[in-house]
């Protein structure tokens, strides 16, 4: 029976080969830590420990946590995350068979993203007033934002040398410290360097500072003001769906999909490392063709 200490050493040894071999994130790690310490304490109510589970121990587990609320998808990212433990476990010779390999995962349909249409995008892009210099940081970044389909994060993060607008492209930091080149588009190329020749200095105590776009005391702008300023602008432009903090990230990839842009590309620009990943905006193109039809086909 393994005991609490090997168990933990199992799962920093795992977390260590997926932070090492993937360059998985901390948020990343953090799910998986909280999944596989849940999965030892059931376990130790059994009096076994991670290698030796048992056949009817996940059943039954799976069961008691949909009996106390939990949901289908919470599950299933539960189940991803001990399958993937379990076939790292197998790789480095520390089990003998998968005691998985019975267990289904649950089936459960992605959730369409939230997302903006064409006019709706150009209206809240519109919204800031660019004769201030809070006004024409802000445009920037909504610019930014929907021309290359960053992460907040990742705009929030830019530094000034992020952004070469004599070749148009920035330099991003995604998802584990991955690093990608992403063309800015002529829009957000002209707005960013009208922003750069008037806003910024008026922002900063000292230009020589790092942010692109600065916040408070010259430093880096949180995710949560950047959102903040999102919903202030919605409000203004008349839009009033709901929105989170990656809706101009996912009318990008479903705009660019519309357009006839290859699936492949939108992934190397979201920066998703699994072209399952992206394949969920080709479900939100497939609608927004369907509700065109109906509406515009004579036979719709």
């Amino acid at each position: 029976m393994g005991g609490d200490d090997d168990d933990s050493q199992l799962i920093d040894a795992f977390l260590d080969a997926l932070w090492l071999d993937q360059g998985a994130s901390e948020h990343t790690l953090s799910a998986y830590r909280h999944d596989l310490l849940a999965w030892c304490t059931c376990l130790a109510q059994r009096r076994v420990g991670l290698l030796e589970p048992g056949g009817e121990a996940l059943p039954d587990w799976l069961d008691a946590r949909r009996e106390t609320g939990y949901q289908l998808r919470s599950n299933a990212r539960l189940l991803s995350s001990l399958r993937r433990f379990y076939r790292w476990a197998l790789a480095q010779g520390l089990c003998d068979a998968d005691p998985l390999t019975e267990v289904r995962l649950p089936r459960v349909h992605a959730k369409l993203p939230d997302t903006l249409d064409e006019a709706e995008v150009e209206r809240l892009l519109e919204a800031p007033d660019v004769d201030t210099p809070l006004g024409l940081r802000d445009r920037a970044m909504l610019e930014l934002l929907y021309a290359c389909g960053l992460r907040v994060s990742e705009l929030v993060g830019l530094r000034q040398d992020s952004v070469n607008l004599r070749q148009g492209v920035v330099r991003v930091l995604g998802k584990g410290d991955k690093e990608r080149l992403v063309p800015m588009g002529e829009e957000a190329q002209r707005w960013t360097e009208r922003y750069l020749r008037g806003g910024r200095g008026q922002l900063m105590d000292d230009i020589r500072q790092a942010p692109l776009f600065p916040g408070r005391r010259d430093g880096f702008m949180t995710r949560q003001t950047f959102w903040h300023r999102i919903k202030h602008y919605a409000r203004l432009a008349g839009i009033d769906k709901p929105l989170s903090p990656h809706t101009l990230r996912h009318a990008f990839a479903t705009h660019l999909l519309n357009h006839g842009a290859n699936l492949r590309v939108v992934q190397l620009l979201l920066g998703h490392s699994d072209l399952s990943t992206t394949q969920i905006y080709t479900h939100v193109a497939q609608a927004r063709l369907e509700a065109l039809h109906a509406e515009h086909h004579p036979r719709g």
